[in-house]
């Protein structure tokens, strides 16, 4: 097999994991918050995707310890199959379609700034 097939290998296992992952923990939410109002599952998901995704990179901007192997497994697939961004984005649209423009931009606010929050923190942990 060549090279770039065993990438496409890495990042699809990583990102079926990832899948996976994502819906176990945003259907465990949603059974936490049966009437949310919010979307507080993919809210959950993308915050710590941030997180993992920002610790990871410190650790391996600080020890080059991964190989890029391991990286495609874990970023592009893993993570990228675990963050839900476009969830996010379909939801929001489907809060300002039914006229919630607050909770949308609540929505919105709390994505990015507990997502960037959990980035930052994650890498300065990660470090």
């Amino acid at each position: 097999m060549t090279q770039w097939m065993w990438q496409i290998l890495y990042v699809g296992a990583g990102g079926f994991a990832g899948s996976v992952c994502r819906f176990g923990l945003g259907s465990f939410v949603y059974r936490l918050t049966p009437t949310p109002a919010l979307p507080f599952g993919t809210l959950v998901v993308n915050v710590v995707g941030c997180f993992a995704i920002g610790a990871l990179s410190a650790v391996v901007d600080a020890r080059e310890s991964f190989s890029p192997e391991l990286r495609l497994l874990l970023f592009a697939g893993f993570l990228g199959g675990f963050t839900t961004f476009s969830a996010f984005g379909y939801e929001t649209v489907a809060l300002m379609r039914d006229a919630a423009h607050l909770r949308a931009l609540a929505n919105v606010g709390l994505h990015l700034l507990a997502g960037l929050g959990a980035v930052w923190i994650g890498y300065a942990l990660g470090r």
